[in-house]
């Protein structure tokens, strides 16, 4: 006899994927594939100061959701993400279906403060190094929805073209793949609610 609890809990989970699937196709198309530049060069420090490391500090106020912005700390590169509510949602989705190394964040990649599902101080906003944890190859950014290229199951997220391993949209590998690790997430802390200060060690925002 077939298990009509199983049949049910797998209906409901493949009629959220359509929902959210068909709502961040929408919205995709709307915003586009856009990767933002830097836009606060007259924030960066000094070639000297990044040389040793200094904290940088980053102003956020213009980036839209579902954008990504690059910026430089210690000579690698820095992503930051502002994430839309539809893009949320596909991270509870991918821990129900299973499909993640450490969904969980349980390998030590993150300062404690960004230890949760979404990898982050402030759900919205995800703060990742730019380097898959293979080989340090730069992944790309693709925010297109099950692409006939990386699967059905891959709801949005960054890939590295290299070696075919793929992360989600808080940075958190695939299983089976040749990353073995989550996306490192750097020490950061907010100076104001547009103000992002990466390299710092506060574990508090503001």
């Amino acid at each position: 006899m077939a298990d009509t609890g199983s049949f049910k809990i797998e209906n409901e989970m493949n009629g959220r994927r359509r929902f959210l699937i068909a709502a961040t196709t929408v919205a995709g198309g709307i915003a586009g594939v856009v990767v933002a530049t830097p836009f606060m060069l007259s924030m960066m420090p000094s070639e000297r100061a990044k040389a040793a490391g200094a904290p940088v500090e980053v102003d956020i106020s213009k980036l839209e959701p579902g954008l990504l912005l690059m910026v430089e700390w210690r000579g690698k590169v820095v992503w930051i993400l502002k994430r839309t509510p539809e893009m949320l949602a596909t991270l509870e989705l991918l821990d129900e279906e299973g499909v993640l190394a450490d969904p969980n964040s349980e390998r030590d990649q993150q300062p404690v403060y960004a230890k949760n599902e979404t990898r982050s101080i402030k759900p919205e906003i995800l703060v990742v190094v730019g380097l898959c944890t293979h080989l340090g190859c730069s992944p790309v950014f693709r925010k297109d929805i099950a692409p006939v290229d990386l699967g059905e199951d891959w709801l949005g997220g960054f890939f590295c073209p290299c070696h075919g391993s793929k992360f989600d949209l808080a940075g958190r590998v695939y299983k089976n793949l040749p990353a073995p690790t989550n996306l490192v997430v750097p020490p950061y802390a907010y100076l104001s609610d547009s103000r992002i200060l990466i390299g710092s060690e506060s574990k508090e925002s503001v």
